[in-house]
């Protein structure tokens, strides 16, 4: 294993392992306004959600390793103490990295990118109405982490209402993952778009408390094939199934006699725990 000490590469090197290591990122797409009212649009991958009481988005717009200049965002911010921010889907992500252009003060990226503005109700910057999800906001707090090129500014802030489209919605009044259509930011020039195709549940351990990898049987947890992930469904269980629980369950014989540890991998691939555990300790 590599092992690299940020104290001993340049800043510019370091920050390629950190973009390329932290990912998928998600995107601040923030638009915001100086005092004398121009609008500036730009997107920002050093960003999540922090809190939900109150509901709270935090955002750095860094100095710029080359040159060490800060950017039109964050001046905009010291000016006026709002912003709004609009997620980004795959509609709309070459129009967002155009967005991203140094272009000189003054000039608005709604209008260089291609963007419809919608007017905001509790702050000045307006919306992107190609966004399915946009929070109008008020800035708590602005935290320099430092003064060197590549440190960040924390922008810490309060979602004062959120504006979310129907479309992206299902029968509950929720967002549908499915529908969202989101990318992230990876390393380099990558970014990573998700769908139904390449997303997956995982079952939350909140209603029940698992037993754990360490109570499995020895010889399910020193498998050569089943994975990492295959323990970690098996070992969500409250308990191990009783004979009487797995009786019910139907499995191939064939397929059990044949290599069982092979066909319980298939099995928790598919998502049928019961029938590998049945599978397993037959």
């Amino acid at each position: 294993m590599k092992t690299i000490n940020p104290k001993e590469v340049s800043t510019a090197e370091f920050h390629s392992y950190l973009l390329g290591a932290v990912a998928p990122r998600p995107i601040a797409f923030a638009s915001t306004v100086d005092q004398a009212g121009n609008i500036n649009l730009s997107p920002f991958s050093f960003f999540n959600a922090f809190g939900a009481n109150p509901p709270t988005l935090v955002f750095s717009p860094a100095r710029r390793v080359r040159g060490n200049t800060t950017k039109h965002t964050l001046e905009n911010i010291l000016e006026v103490k709002e912003t709004v921010i609009n997620v980004v889907n795959y509609d709309m992500v070459e129009q967002t990295s155009l967005a991203s252009t140094e272009y000189e003060k003054g000039v608005n990226e709604f209008i260089k990118a291609g963007f419809t503005p919608l007017p905001s109700e509790k702050v000045r910057p307006p919306r992107v109405a190609e966004s399915p999800v946009q929070f109008e906001c008020a800035v708590k707090d602005v935290i320099s982490l430092g003064r060197e090129g590549g440190a960040g500014n924390l922008i810490i802030c309060e979602v004062l209402l959120a504006h979310v489209r129907e479309e992206v919605l299902n029968e509950q009044g929720k967002i549908d993952p499915t529908l969202m259509h989101l990318v992230g930011r990876m390393g380099g020039d990558w970014y990573c778009r998700t769908s139904l195709e390449n997303m997956f549940e995982v079952a939350k351990p909140l209603r029940k408390k698992g037993i754990g990898v360490d109570q499995l049987p020895e010889a399910i947890k020193k498998s050569h094939i089943l994975t990492g992930n295959d323990l970690g469904k098996l070992g969500n269980v409250e308990q191990i199934p009783s004979p009487k629980e797995l009786e019910p369950v139907s499995v191939d014989e064939q397929k059990k006699r044949a290599n069982p540890h092979e066909y319980a991998h298939q099995l928790l691939q598919s998502g049928n725990i019961l029938a590998a555990w049945k599978v397993l300790l037959d």
